[in-house]
């Protein structure tokens, strides 16, 4: 397909997925509300050449549900990062894409559960996908909603039926190998009333000399009384820019908790939101940003409050090194008739040498008397008499560094599921 992105690109795009005509007017409509935005006003700066951006590239004919079908090289990069590993002892299912497409896909989970590509779900499901799809996220909301919304490609579909429990874990796992390529997947996961998901994603990309883009769109809908937990490692190279929007909307009881690791990537934008729209509901985030050379990590966490006796834990840490910047950015709003409401912000801070840096960007609201808010903020560097005490013990400076992050990071590595908290110790050593 042309590079260029235009009309002429865009129409392609869709004709090539066999699009129903309503996606294709909806992508041109963001095509054009693409052009029209500015970058954000906030946060580190972007400084994208999109005329050298690859916005489209597949290299399979068909999704496969066998290795063995798939293409060698591919499937020795999955196999090197560990997924198929991943797949055989703790998964119940994994979405693998590569480049734009997604190329591999299996399902263990019971077949009431609807576990596929985006793509296959507006094919197979055009009633269900039309229904969540672009409802929470909006295609205008930012510039890259827009450029999602234009040239969105993969990702993952999930609905959960009402009381179903997922017992495994389900993954998807997005990976770039070639330069200067745009990845925007579009995930829409609904976990209906009573049931339950943990979903895993994660993230890595080849290191190249010029910028790649990652712009994806998730958007979660928990219903009464269900629980969902979405847990992300993103290791992409230091030539990504990761500039994502990810969102859920609560229900009456539900439970949204986000767990979100960012350790790779030039510059990231990203802070997961929940919407408490139903009495009772409840948004938990625990975050890490670790930047170091050439790193700006603006990461962070929204909660937006609107029903009664609703409850809401941000947990950050933020570690710099190297002269990188990592930043805490949130929101948290208790509107005017969302009585009873508790939350608590906890921002954490670690700077491990005279070059770095780290800001915290807070937004805290709240709209009535009967409510509570609560934020703590630390920051400290990495002192020589700690650094002294631990190597009279007989450790190497290296060493003592990692042991003083492994702690700082404790809270963090306990949520995540195990395979991810052995990957992360791995991925904090390199």
């Amino acid at each position: 397909m042309k590079k260029e992105l235009n009309e002429e690109f865009v129409r392609e795009l869709s004709k090539k997925k066999n699009e129903p005509k309503w996606m294709l007017a909806f992508r041109l409509k963001s095509l054009e509300k693409f052009f029209e935005l500015d970058n954000p006003d906030f946060g580190p700066e972007i400084d994208i050449d999109f005329t050298k951006i690859n916005y489209y590239k597949s290299n399979r004919k068909e999704i496969a549900n066998d290795w063995n079908k798939v293409d060698c090289s591919i499937k020795n990069s999955f196999d090197k990062l560990g997924v198929i590993d991943a797949e055989e002892k703790y998964l119940g299912g994994v979405t693998n894409q590569f480049e734009s497409e997604v190329v591999y896909h299996k399902q263990k989970v019971g077949e009431d559960v609807i576990f596929t590509s985006t793509d296959e779900a507006l094919r197979l499901y055009p009633d269900l996908f039309r229904e969540y799809f672009n409802n929470l996220v909006k295609y205008d909301e930012n510039k890259y909603t827009a450029l999602n919304g234009a040239v969105w490609s993969g990702g993952s579909f999930i609905y959960v039926p009402k009381g179903v429990k997922v017992d495994r874990p389900l993954q998807s796992y997005f990976r770039i190998e070639t330069e200067s390529l745009g990845q925007f997947e579009r995930t829409i996961i609904i976990v209906d009333e009573g049931a339950d998901l943990s979903y895993i994603e994660g993230c890595t990309a080849t290191q190249y000399s010029t910028a790649s883009l990652h712009a994806g769109v998730v958007e979660i809908y928990i219903k009464k009384g269900a629980h969902c937990r979405y847990s992300t490692i993103q290791n992409w190279s230091t030539d990504v820019y990761n500039l994502v929007t990810k969102r859920a909307i609560v229900d009456n009881n539900g439970v949204m908790e986000w767990v979100d690791g960012n350790i790779g990537s030039k510059v990231t934008m990203k802070y997961p939101s929940c919407i408490l729209a139903g009495e009772g509901a409840i948004g938990n985030s625990i975050s890490i940003a670790y930047a170091k050379e050439g790193q700006y990590l603006d990461a962070g966490a929204k909660m937006i409050h609107l029903a009664p006796n609703t409850r809401s834990n941000i947990v950050s840490k933020s570690i710099a090194e190297g002269g990188g910047i990592s930043n805490y950015r949130g929101t948290t709003r208790i509107t005017k008739k969302a009585f009873n409401c508790k939350a608590n912000i906890k921002c954490d801070t670690i700077i491990l040498d005279g070059i770095s840096k780290s800001d915290t960007f807070p937004k805290n609201i709240v709209g009535n008397s009967s409510s509570v808010l609560e934020h703590e903020a630390t920051i400290s560097k990495v002192s020589q008499e700690k650094m002294f005490y631990l190597t009279s013990k007989g450790l190497s400076e290296s060493t003592a560094k990692e042991l003083l992050i492994m702690g700082f990071i404790s809270d963090f590595k306990k949520e995540l599921p195990m395979e991810y908290a052995v990957e992360l110790n791995r991925l904090l050593k390199e």
